[in-house]
Protein backbone atom coordinates (compact mmCIF):
# COMPACT_ATOMS: atom_id res chain seq x y z
CA UNK A 1 0.00 0.00 0.00
CA UNK A 2 0.97 3.43 -0.66
CA UNK A 3 1.22 6.18 2.17
CA UNK A 4 -0.71 9.00 1.56
CA UNK A 5 1.41 10.93 -0.61
CA UNK A 6 1.48 8.65 -2.75
CA UNK A 7 5.24 7.22 -2.08
CA UNK A 8 5.63 2.98 -1.47
CA UNK A 9 5.62 1.81 1.50
CA UNK A 10 8.15 0.14 3.51
CA UNK A 11 12.09 0.45 3.20
CA UNK A 12 13.84 0.84 0.02
CA UNK A 13 15.01 -2.88 -1.68
CA UNK A 14 17.92 -1.56 -3.64
CA UNK A 15 19.80 -0.84 0.06
CA UNK A 16 19.08 -4.06 1.23
CA UNK A 17 16.90 -5.02 4.40
CA UNK A 18 18.31 -7.51 7.10
CA UNK A 19 17.31 -11.53 6.87
CA UNK A 20 16.75 -10.76 10.82
CA UNK A 21 14.14 -8.27 9.32
CA UNK A 22 12.02 -11.55 8.70
CA UNK A 23 13.72 -14.07 10.83
CA UNK A 24 11.21 -16.88 10.26
CA UNK A 25 8.51 -17.81 7.51
CA UNK A 26 7.40 -14.41 6.91
CA UNK A 27 6.67 -11.38 4.50
CA UNK A 28 7.66 -7.71 4.59
CA UNK A 29 6.53 -5.31 1.95
CA UNK A 30 8.99 -3.10 0.76
CA UNK A 31 9.85 -1.08 -2.57
CA UNK A 32 11.83 -0.85 -5.63
CA UNK A 33 11.94 2.67 -6.81
CA UNK A 34 7.97 3.45 -7.14
CA UNK A 35 7.09 0.06 -7.62
CA UNK A 36 5.73 -1.90 -4.23
CA UNK A 37 7.51 -5.20 -3.74
CA UNK A 38 6.86 -8.15 -1.33
CA UNK A 39 9.10 -9.95 0.18
CA UNK A 40 8.81 -13.59 1.44
CA UNK A 41 10.87 -15.54 3.03
CA UNK A 42 10.42 -19.77 3.08
CA UNK A 43 13.59 -21.10 4.94
CA UNK A 44 16.27 -20.37 3.20
CA UNK A 45 15.04 -18.71 0.26
CA UNK A 46 13.31 -15.20 -0.02
CA UNK A 47 11.93 -14.36 -3.02
CA UNK A 48 10.38 -11.03 -4.49
CA UNK A 49 7.19 -10.54 -6.14
CA UNK A 50 4.56 -7.65 -6.58
CA UNK A 51 3.25 -6.61 -3.57
CA UNK A 52 -0.90 -6.81 -5.20
CA UNK A 53 -2.86 -9.58 -6.71
CA UNK A 54 -3.72 -9.39 -10.39
CA UNK A 55 -7.21 -10.07 -9.72
CA UNK A 56 -8.49 -6.89 -7.76
CA UNK A 57 -5.48 -5.79 -6.26
CA UNK A 58 -5.44 -7.01 -2.49
CA UNK A 59 -2.70 -6.54 -0.33
CA UNK A 60 -0.36 -9.79 -0.57
CA UNK A 61 0.88 -8.96 2.21
CA UNK A 62 -2.57 -10.09 3.85
CA UNK A 63 -2.49 -13.01 2.59
CA UNK A 64 -0.59 -16.88 3.30
CA UNK A 65 2.00 -18.77 2.13
CA UNK A 66 1.39 -22.55 1.32
CA UNK A 67 4.45 -24.34 0.49
CA UNK A 68 5.90 -21.82 -2.72
CA UNK A 69 2.77 -20.60 -3.46
CA UNK A 70 1.12 -17.14 -2.41
CA UNK A 71 -2.62 -16.66 -2.01
CA UNK A 72 -4.47 -13.44 -1.63
CA UNK A 73 -6.49 -12.59 0.75
CA UNK A 74 -9.55 -11.02 -0.88
CA UNK A 75 -10.34 -13.72 -3.40
CA UNK A 76 -8.32 -16.64 -2.97
CA UNK A 77 -6.60 -16.27 -5.81
CA UNK A 78 -2.88 -18.37 -5.96
CA UNK A 79 0.76 -17.38 -7.24
CA UNK A 80 3.84 -19.59 -7.79
CA UNK A 81 6.21 -17.39 -5.34
CA UNK A 82 9.19 -18.72 -8.16
CA UNK A 83 7.74 -17.42 -11.90
CA UNK A 84 4.41 -15.42 -10.50
CA UNK A 85 2.12 -17.86 -12.41
CA UNK A 86 -1.29 -17.86 -11.74
CA UNK A 87 -1.88 -20.45 -10.76
CA UNK A 88 -5.62 -20.28 -9.94
CA UNK A 89 -8.70 -18.18 -10.67
CA UNK A 90 -9.40 -15.74 -10.65
CA UNK A 91 -6.37 -14.16 -10.70
CA UNK A 92 -5.40 -14.88 -14.71
CA UNK A 93 -2.61 -12.62 -15.07
CA UNK A 94 0.98 -13.05 -13.17
CA UNK A 95 3.22 -11.37 -10.67
CA UNK A 96 6.40 -9.41 -11.39
CA UNK A 97 8.77 -11.28 -9.89
CA UNK A 98 12.21 -9.69 -9.21
CA UNK A 99 15.68 -10.90 -8.81
CA UNK A 100 16.78 -11.39 -5.12
CA UNK A 101 20.57 -11.23 -4.14
CA UNK A 102 21.18 -12.58 -0.74
CA UNK A 103 24.65 -11.15 0.50
CA UNK A 104 26.61 -10.54 4.03
CA UNK A 105 22.94 -11.23 5.89
CA UNK A 106 21.08 -8.92 3.96
CA UNK A 107 18.49 -8.52 1.15
CA UNK A 108 18.39 -6.96 -1.86
CA UNK A 109 16.25 -6.48 -4.88
CA UNK A 110 17.09 -4.27 -7.63
CA UNK A 111 15.88 -5.74 -11.37
CA UNK A 112 12.84 -7.58 -12.34
CA UNK A 113 12.77 -11.15 -13.60
CA UNK A 114 12.20 -12.21 -17.36
CA UNK A 115 9.18 -14.33 -17.86
CA UNK A 116 9.96 -17.50 -18.59
CA UNK A 117 8.53 -18.81 -21.91
CA UNK A 118 6.00 -21.55 -21.86
CA UNK A 119 6.73 -24.88 -23.15
CA UNK A 120 3.77 -26.94 -24.30
CA UNK A 121 3.19 -29.98 -21.69
CA UNK A 122 1.98 -33.16 -21.90
CA UNK A 123 2.27 -35.96 -24.59
CA UNK A 124 4.95 -35.42 -27.52
CA UNK A 125 1.71 -34.99 -30.20
CA UNK A 126 -1.00 -32.96 -28.88
CA UNK A 127 -4.55 -32.96 -29.91
CA UNK A 128 -4.31 -30.82 -33.12
CA UNK A 129 -8.25 -28.98 -32.64
CA UNK A 130 -9.88 -28.16 -29.10
CA UNK A 131 -13.64 -27.09 -29.31
CA UNK A 132 -15.08 -24.87 -26.53
CA UNK A 133 -18.87 -25.24 -26.33
CA UNK A 134 -19.50 -22.36 -23.87
CA UNK A 135 -18.15 -18.78 -23.96
CA UNK A 136 -18.42 -17.93 -19.99
CA UNK A 137 -16.19 -18.61 -17.17
CA UNK A 138 -14.83 -21.99 -17.56
CA UNK A 139 -14.69 -21.44 -21.47
CA UNK A 140 -12.64 -18.58 -21.29
CA UNK A 141 -10.28 -20.16 -18.10
CA UNK A 142 -9.51 -23.05 -20.43
CA UNK A 143 -9.13 -21.39 -23.76
CA UNK A 144 -6.15 -18.79 -21.74
CA UNK A 145 -4.41 -21.66 -20.34
CA UNK A 146 -4.10 -23.44 -23.07
CA UNK A 147 -2.74 -20.82 -24.43
CA UNK A 148 -0.52 -19.71 -21.47
CA UNK A 149 1.06 -23.54 -21.50
CA UNK A 150 2.60 -23.15 -25.36
CA UNK A 151 -0.40 -25.62 -26.64
CA UNK A 152 -0.10 -24.10 -30.45
CA UNK A 153 -3.19 -26.43 -32.07
CA UNK A 154 -6.42 -24.54 -32.95
CA UNK A 155 -8.93 -23.47 -30.45
CA UNK A 156 -12.62 -22.77 -31.30
CA UNK A 157 -14.79 -21.08 -28.69
CA UNK A 158 -18.23 -21.53 -29.44
CA UNK A 159 -20.62 -18.77 -27.39
CA UNK A 160 -24.31 -17.57 -27.90
CA UNK A 161 -22.95 -14.80 -26.12
CA UNK A 162 -22.92 -11.56 -28.32
CA UNK A 163 -20.45 -10.21 -25.62
CA UNK A 164 -16.91 -11.56 -25.17
CA UNK A 165 -16.50 -13.24 -22.46
CA UNK A 166 -17.02 -10.98 -19.45
CA UNK A 167 -16.43 -10.87 -15.08
CA UNK A 168 -19.81 -12.28 -14.17
CA UNK A 169 -19.51 -11.39 -10.56
CA UNK A 170 -18.94 -7.89 -11.46
CA UNK A 171 -22.14 -7.36 -13.13
CA UNK A 172 -24.28 -7.94 -9.99
CA UNK A 173 -21.71 -5.99 -7.75
CA UNK A 174 -20.26 -2.86 -8.60
CA UNK A 175 -21.38 -2.68 -12.47
CA UNK A 176 -24.25 -2.70 -11.61
CA UNK A 177 -24.59 -0.63 -8.77
CA UNK A 178 -22.44 2.56 -10.75
CA UNK A 179 -19.67 2.18 -9.13
CA UNK A 180 -17.06 0.09 -11.80
CA UNK A 181 -16.91 1.05 -15.98
CA UNK A 182 -17.58 -1.03 -18.08
CA UNK A 183 -13.84 -1.53 -19.61
CA UNK A 184 -13.37 -3.43 -16.27
CA UNK A 185 -16.02 -5.82 -17.14
CA UNK A 186 -14.25 -8.42 -20.28
CA UNK A 187 -11.65 -10.69 -18.95
CA UNK A 188 -9.40 -9.54 -22.05
CA UNK A 189 -9.86 -6.73 -24.79
CA UNK A 190 -11.57 -8.22 -27.87
CA UNK A 191 -8.27 -8.45 -29.57
CA UNK A 192 -6.64 -10.90 -27.07
CA UNK A 193 -8.74 -13.32 -29.32
CA UNK A 194 -7.27 -13.07 -32.61
CA UNK A 195 -3.80 -11.92 -31.23
CA UNK A 196 -3.50 -15.71 -29.58
CA UNK A 197 -5.48 -17.63 -32.46
CA UNK A 198 -8.86 -18.42 -30.44
CA UNK A 199 -11.49 -18.69 -33.03
CA UNK A 200 -14.27 -17.13 -30.98
CA UNK A 201 -17.29 -17.35 -32.24
CA UNK A 202 -20.37 -15.33 -30.41
CA UNK A 203 -23.72 -15.10 -31.22
CA UNK A 204 -23.35 -19.19 -32.49
CA UNK A 205 -25.69 -21.61 -31.18
CA UNK A 206 -25.02 -25.27 -31.22
CA UNK A 207 -27.85 -27.58 -31.76
CA UNK A 208 -26.05 -31.25 -31.41
CA UNK A 209 -22.92 -33.33 -30.01
CA UNK A 210 -21.33 -36.14 -32.30
CA UNK A 211 -19.48 -38.01 -30.44
CA UNK A 212 -18.64 -40.98 -32.61
CA UNK A 213 -17.50 -38.57 -35.06
CA UNK A 214 -16.14 -36.28 -33.27
CA UNK A 215 -18.01 -33.11 -34.42
CA UNK A 216 -19.78 -30.11 -32.74
CA UNK A 217 -22.74 -30.11 -35.29
CA UNK A 218 -24.22 -26.04 -35.58
CA UNK A 219 -27.76 -24.81 -35.50
CA UNK A 220 -27.39 -23.57 -38.86
CA UNK A 221 -26.28 -26.66 -39.82
CA UNK A 222 -22.51 -26.18 -40.27
CA UNK A 223 -20.07 -28.68 -38.78
CA UNK A 224 -16.61 -28.04 -36.35
CA UNK A 225 -14.32 -31.14 -35.71
CA UNK A 226 -12.54 -32.00 -32.71
CA UNK A 227 -10.25 -33.79 -30.91
CA UNK A 228 -10.98 -32.50 -27.95
CA UNK A 229 -13.87 -31.48 -26.63
CA UNK A 230 -14.94 -29.48 -23.24
CA UNK A 231 -18.73 -28.67 -22.41
CA UNK A 232 -18.45 -25.54 -20.74
CA UNK A 233 -22.28 -24.89 -21.53
CA UNK A 234 -23.10 -23.19 -18.07
CA UNK A 235 -26.31 -22.02 -16.53
CA UNK A 236 -29.90 -20.26 -17.31
CA UNK A 237 -31.91 -18.51 -14.70
CA UNK A 238 -34.78 -19.78 -13.61
CA UNK A 239 -38.05 -17.45 -15.15
CA UNK A 240 -40.99 -17.67 -12.90
CA UNK A 241 -44.55 -17.27 -14.23
CA UNK A 242 -45.83 -13.94 -13.23
CA UNK A 243 -49.33 -13.29 -14.24
CA UNK A 244 -50.30 -10.25 -15.63
CA UNK A 245 -46.33 -9.14 -16.18
CA UNK A 246 -45.39 -7.80 -19.61
CA UNK A 247 -42.09 -9.51 -20.90
CA UNK A 248 -40.77 -5.95 -21.09
CA UNK A 249 -40.81 -5.76 -17.47
CA UNK A 250 -39.66 -8.73 -15.84
CA UNK A 251 -35.72 -9.02 -16.01
CA UNK A 252 -32.95 -12.08 -15.03
CA UNK A 253 -29.22 -11.29 -14.86
CA UNK A 254 -26.96 -13.67 -16.39
CA UNK A 255 -25.26 -11.92 -19.13
CA UNK A 256 -23.53 -8.40 -19.80
CA UNK A 257 -26.88 -7.57 -22.24
CA UNK A 258 -29.16 -8.32 -19.14
CA UNK A 259 -26.95 -5.96 -16.98
CA UNK A 260 -27.06 -2.94 -19.64
CA UNK A 261 -31.26 -3.68 -20.09
CA UNK A 262 -31.36 -3.41 -16.49
CA UNK A 263 -28.88 -0.42 -15.93
CA UNK A 264 -31.28 1.27 -18.57
CA UNK A 265 -34.27 0.72 -17.06
CA UNK A 266 -33.20 1.57 -13.56
CA UNK A 267 -32.37 4.94 -14.50
CA UNK A 268 -35.89 5.78 -15.58
CA UNK A 269 -37.46 4.17 -12.63
CA UNK A 270 -37.92 4.95 -8.93
CA UNK A 271 -39.13 1.37 -8.17
CA UNK A 272 -37.88 -2.11 -8.51
CA UNK A 273 -39.29 -5.11 -6.97
CA UNK A 274 -36.36 -7.74 -6.72
CA UNK A 275 -37.90 -11.71 -6.10
CA UNK A 276 -35.82 -13.93 -4.12
CA UNK A 277 -33.54 -13.67 -1.86
CA UNK A 278 -30.70 -15.45 -3.14
CA UNK A 279 -26.86 -14.46 -3.52
CA UNK A 280 -27.78 -12.96 -7.20
CA UNK A 281 -31.00 -11.24 -5.68
CA UNK A 282 -29.45 -9.85 -2.79
CA UNK A 283 -26.77 -7.87 -4.31
CA UNK A 284 -29.24 -7.34 -7.38
CA UNK A 285 -31.17 -5.67 -4.39
CA UNK A 286 -27.80 -3.84 -3.36
CA UNK A 287 -26.65 -2.21 -6.21
CA UNK A 288 -30.15 -0.99 -7.24
CA UNK A 289 -30.44 0.97 -4.01
CA UNK A 290 -26.63 2.09 -4.47
CA UNK A 291 -28.33 3.72 -7.58
CA UNK A 292 -31.16 5.36 -5.23
CA UNK A 293 -34.11 3.00 -6.27
CA UNK A 294 -36.53 1.72 -3.49
CA UNK A 295 -35.70 -1.95 -3.07
CA UNK A 296 -38.77 -4.39 -2.58
CA UNK A 297 -37.40 -8.00 -2.12
CA UNK A 298 -39.68 -10.66 -1.76
CA UNK A 299 -38.87 -14.45 -1.03
CA UNK A 300 -40.76 -17.45 0.32
CA UNK A 301 -38.01 -18.43 3.29
CA UNK A 302 -38.03 -17.09 6.39
CA UNK A 303 -34.65 -15.27 6.50
CA UNK A 304 -32.38 -14.58 3.13
CA UNK A 305 -30.03 -17.67 2.66
CA UNK A 306 -30.16 -18.94 5.52
CA UNK A 307 -30.26 -22.56 3.38
CA UNK A 308 -26.81 -21.62 3.04
CA UNK A 309 -25.06 -20.04 5.28
CA UNK A 310 -27.47 -20.47 8.69
CA UNK A 311 -29.85 -18.39 10.39
CA UNK A 312 -27.18 -16.14 12.50
CA UNK A 313 -26.06 -14.86 8.80
CA UNK A 314 -28.73 -14.67 7.38
CA UNK A 315 -30.41 -12.36 9.83
CA UNK A 316 -26.86 -10.12 9.61
CA UNK A 317 -27.39 -9.88 5.81
CA UNK A 318 -31.19 -8.96 6.47
CA UNK A 319 -30.18 -6.24 8.81
CA UNK A 320 -27.57 -4.91 6.61
CA UNK A 321 -30.04 -4.43 3.68
CA UNK A 322 -32.56 -3.02 5.84
CA UNK A 323 -30.19 -0.41 7.36
CA UNK A 324 -29.47 1.03 4.06
CA UNK A 325 -33.52 0.84 3.04
CA UNK A 326 -33.97 -2.16 1.75
CA UNK A 327 -38.10 -3.68 2.92
CA UNK A 328 -38.45 -6.95 2.72
CA UNK A 329 -41.69 -9.30 2.61
CA UNK A 330 -40.45 -12.53 3.58
CA UNK A 331 -42.30 -16.02 3.96
CA UNK A 332 -44.28 -14.70 0.65
CA UNK A 333 -44.80 -14.72 -2.88
CA UNK A 334 -45.98 -13.19 -5.96
CA UNK A 335 -49.30 -13.83 -6.79
CA UNK A 336 -49.27 -11.37 -9.88
CA UNK A 337 -47.68 -8.13 -11.38
CA UNK A 338 -49.65 -5.46 -13.72
CA UNK A 339 -49.45 -1.74 -14.67
CA UNK A 340 -47.00 -1.27 -12.18
CA UNK A 341 -48.08 -3.03 -9.30
CA UNK A 342 -47.25 -6.22 -7.26
CA UNK A 343 -49.76 -8.17 -5.81
CA UNK A 344 -48.31 -10.83 -3.24
CA UNK A 345 -49.77 -13.67 -2.33
CA UNK A 346 -50.58 -12.19 1.30
CA UNK A 347 -52.65 -9.31 -0.50
CA UNK A 348 -50.19 -6.83 -0.21
CA UNK A 349 -49.66 -4.65 -2.92
CA UNK A 350 -46.78 -3.04 -4.19
CA UNK A 351 -45.74 -0.33 -7.16
CA UNK A 352 -43.20 -1.21 -8.55
CA UNK A 353 -41.49 0.05 -12.27
CA UNK A 354 -40.05 -3.24 -13.34
CA UNK A 355 -39.09 -6.69 -11.52
CA UNK A 356 -35.99 -8.81 -11.43
CA UNK A 357 -35.72 -12.23 -10.25
CA UNK A 358 -33.13 -14.21 -8.75
CA UNK A 359 -34.27 -17.37 -7.73
CA UNK A 360 -31.47 -19.46 -9.16
CA UNK A 361 -30.15 -21.02 -12.36
CA UNK A 362 -30.47 -24.40 -13.81
CA UNK A 363 -28.05 -26.20 -15.94
CA UNK A 364 -27.70 -26.47 -19.49
CA UNK A 365 -28.15 -29.88 -19.91
CA UNK A 366 -29.91 -30.39 -23.27
CA UNK A 367 -26.55 -30.86 -25.66
CA UNK A 368 -24.95 -33.28 -23.04
CA UNK A 369 -27.95 -35.13 -22.51
CA UNK A 370 -28.59 -35.73 -26.31
CA UNK A 371 -24.78 -37.02 -26.71
CA UNK A 372 -25.45 -39.84 -24.11
CA UNK A 373 -23.77 -38.37 -21.58
CA UNK A 374 -23.91 -39.96 -18.23
CA UNK A 375 -25.82 -37.45 -16.05
CA UNK A 376 -27.35 -37.11 -12.64
CA UNK A 377 -28.76 -33.62 -11.96
CA UNK A 378 -25.46 -32.26 -13.96
CA UNK A 379 -23.01 -33.80 -16.28
CA UNK A 380 -21.24 -36.49 -14.58
CA UNK A 381 -17.22 -36.18 -14.79
CA UNK A 382 -14.51 -37.97 -13.17
CA UNK A 383 -12.00 -36.42 -10.76
CA UNK A 384 -9.64 -35.43 -14.06
CA UNK A 385 -13.24 -33.73 -15.21
CA UNK A 386 -13.28 -36.22 -18.11
CA UNK A 387 -17.20 -37.08 -18.91
CA UNK A 388 -18.26 -40.58 -19.74
CA UNK A 389 -17.66 -40.15 -23.23
CA UNK A 390 -13.88 -40.05 -24.89
CA UNK A 391 -11.99 -36.83 -24.89
CA UNK A 392 -14.95 -34.96 -24.13
CA UNK A 393 -14.61 -32.59 -20.86
CA UNK A 394 -16.98 -30.75 -19.26
CA UNK A 395 -16.35 -27.58 -16.79
CA UNK A 396 -18.49 -24.94 -14.58
CA UNK A 397 -21.79 -25.22 -13.62
CA UNK A 398 -22.65 -28.13 -15.70
CA UNK A 399 -20.07 -30.56 -13.94
CA UNK A 400 -20.51 -33.14 -11.17
CA UNK A 401 -17.06 -33.93 -10.12
CA UNK A 402 -16.29 -36.08 -7.02
CA UNK A 403 -15.14 -34.17 -4.43
CA UNK A 404 -13.05 -35.02 -2.10
CA UNK A 405 -13.20 -33.03 0.65
CA UNK A 406 -16.57 -33.57 1.34
CA UNK A 407 -16.66 -37.26 0.23
CA UNK A 408 -19.34 -36.96 -2.52
CA UNK A 409 -20.22 -35.99 -6.03
CA UNK A 410 -21.08 -32.26 -5.83
CA UNK A 411 -22.19 -29.72 -8.45
CA UNK A 412 -21.42 -26.02 -7.64
CA UNK A 413 -22.45 -22.78 -9.57
CA UNK A 414 -19.89 -20.69 -8.73
CA UNK A 415 -17.79 -18.53 -10.86
CA UNK A 416 -14.20 -18.94 -8.99
CA UNK A 417 -15.22 -22.86 -9.21
CA UNK A 418 -15.88 -22.57 -12.78
CA UNK A 419 -12.66 -20.83 -13.95
CA UNK A 420 -10.46 -23.29 -11.93
CA UNK A 421 -12.53 -26.21 -13.41
CA UNK A 422 -11.64 -25.08 -16.71
CA UNK A 423 -8.06 -24.78 -16.42
CA UNK A 424 -7.75 -28.34 -14.97
CA UNK A 425 -9.60 -29.27 -17.83
CA UNK A 426 -6.87 -27.22 -20.11
CA UNK A 427 -4.49 -29.12 -18.54
CA UNK A 428 -5.92 -32.56 -19.02
CA UNK A 429 -6.80 -32.21 -22.22
CA UNK A 430 -2.93 -31.59 -22.79
CA UNK A 431 -2.71 -35.07 -21.22
CA UNK A 432 -1.55 -33.75 -17.72
CA UNK A 433 -3.76 -35.92 -15.67
CA UNK A 434 -4.49 -33.50 -12.84
CA UNK A 435 -7.00 -34.10 -10.36
CA UNK A 436 -9.89 -31.48 -10.01
CA UNK A 437 -9.14 -30.69 -5.98
CA UNK A 438 -9.68 -26.93 -5.19
CA UNK A 439 -11.97 -26.43 -2.55
CA UNK A 440 -14.76 -24.30 -3.41
CA UNK A 441 -14.44 -20.66 -3.17
CA UNK A 442 -17.11 -18.01 -3.48
CA UNK A 443 -17.43 -14.62 -2.30
CA UNK A 444 -20.74 -12.09 -2.41
CA UNK A 445 -21.07 -8.52 -2.03
CA UNK A 446 -23.23 -6.58 -0.06
CA UNK A 447 -22.64 -2.29 0.18
CA UNK A 448 -19.11 -2.43 1.68
CA UNK A 449 -19.52 -5.57 3.18
CA UNK A 450 -17.84 -9.18 1.65
CA UNK A 451 -19.21 -12.73 2.84
CA UNK A 452 -16.40 -14.81 1.97
CA UNK A 453 -17.70 -19.14 2.05
CA UNK A 454 -15.19 -21.54 1.02
CA UNK A 455 -15.84 -25.17 1.19
CA UNK A 456 -18.91 -26.96 0.57
CA UNK A 457 -22.47 -28.01 2.84
CA UNK A 458 -25.34 -29.00 1.57
CA UNK A 459 -26.56 -29.63 5.33
CA UNK A 460 -24.75 -29.72 8.71
CA UNK A 461 -25.37 -30.36 12.47
CA UNK A 462 -23.56 -28.05 13.85
CA UNK A 463 -23.07 -24.23 13.20
CA UNK A 464 -19.64 -22.90 14.80
CA UNK A 465 -19.96 -19.12 15.44
CA UNK A 466 -16.51 -16.99 16.11
CA UNK A 467 -16.32 -13.42 16.84
CA UNK A 468 -19.25 -10.56 16.21
CA UNK A 469 -21.56 -11.47 13.26
CA UNK A 470 -23.64 -8.47 14.11
CA UNK A 471 -20.11 -6.18 14.20
CA UNK A 472 -19.02 -8.09 10.78
CA UNK A 473 -16.23 -9.55 12.47
CA UNK A 474 -16.90 -13.33 12.40
CA UNK A 475 -17.53 -16.35 11.14
CA UNK A 476 -19.46 -19.40 10.52
CA UNK A 477 -18.16 -22.80 10.59
CA UNK A 478 -20.73 -25.34 8.86
CA UNK A 479 -19.94 -28.97 10.74
CA UNK A 480 -21.27 -32.02 10.23
CA UNK A 481 -20.09 -35.54 13.08
CA UNK A 482 -17.62 -32.55 14.00
CA UNK A 483 -16.11 -32.02 11.01
CA UNK A 484 -15.95 -28.70 9.24
CA UNK A 485 -17.63 -28.29 5.75
CA UNK A 486 -17.67 -25.16 4.94
CA UNK A 487 -16.48 -22.14 6.59
CA UNK A 488 -18.40 -18.46 6.13
CA UNK A 489 -16.95 -14.94 7.02
CA UNK A 490 -17.50 -11.76 7.60
CA UNK A 491 -14.10 -9.37 7.68
CA UNK A 492 -11.53 -12.83 8.26
CA UNK A 493 -9.69 -13.06 5.49
CA UNK A 494 -6.89 -14.87 6.89
CA UNK A 495 -9.01 -17.17 8.42
CA UNK A 496 -11.00 -18.10 5.11
CA UNK A 497 -7.43 -18.88 3.64
CA UNK A 498 -6.59 -21.29 6.96
CA UNK A 499 -9.66 -22.72 6.50
CA UNK A 500 -9.16 -23.38 2.47
CA UNK A 501 -5.67 -24.97 3.21
CA UNK A 502 -6.84 -27.00 5.94
CA UNK A 503 -9.37 -28.55 3.37
CA UNK A 504 -6.74 -29.18 1.14
CA UNK A 505 -4.47 -30.96 3.36
CA UNK A 506 -7.34 -33.16 5.11
CA UNK A 507 -8.75 -34.09 1.41
CA UNK A 508 -4.99 -35.11 0.41
CA UNK A 509 -4.37 -37.06 3.60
Amino acid sequence: MAQEDGTPKGPDLTKGVALAAFPGNDMLAGHVGEDEVLLVRQGAEVFAVSAHCTHYHGPLAEGMVSGTSLRCPWHHACFDLRSGEALRAPAFDPLVCWKVEQRDGMVFVREKQARPKAKPPGPSKPPGRIVIAGGGAAGFAAAEMLRRLGYAGGIVMISEDTAPPVDRPNLSKDYLAGSAPEDWVPLRPEDFYTQNGIDLRRGVRIGAIDPRDRQVILADGGRVAYDRLLLATGAEPVRLDLPGAAPSDVFTLRSLADCRAIIARAEAARRVLVIGASFIGLEVAASLRTRGLDVHVVAPEARPMERVLGPQLGDVIRALHQDKGVQFHLQNSVAAFEDGRARLKDGTLLDADFVVMGVGVRPRLALAEAAGLALDRGVMVDRHLQTSAPDIYAAGDIARWPDRHSGAAIRVEHWVVATRQGQTAARNMLGLEEEFAAVPFFWSQHYDVSINYVGHAESWDTLAVEGDLAARDGLVRLQRGGRTLAVASLFRDRESLEAEIAMEREAAA
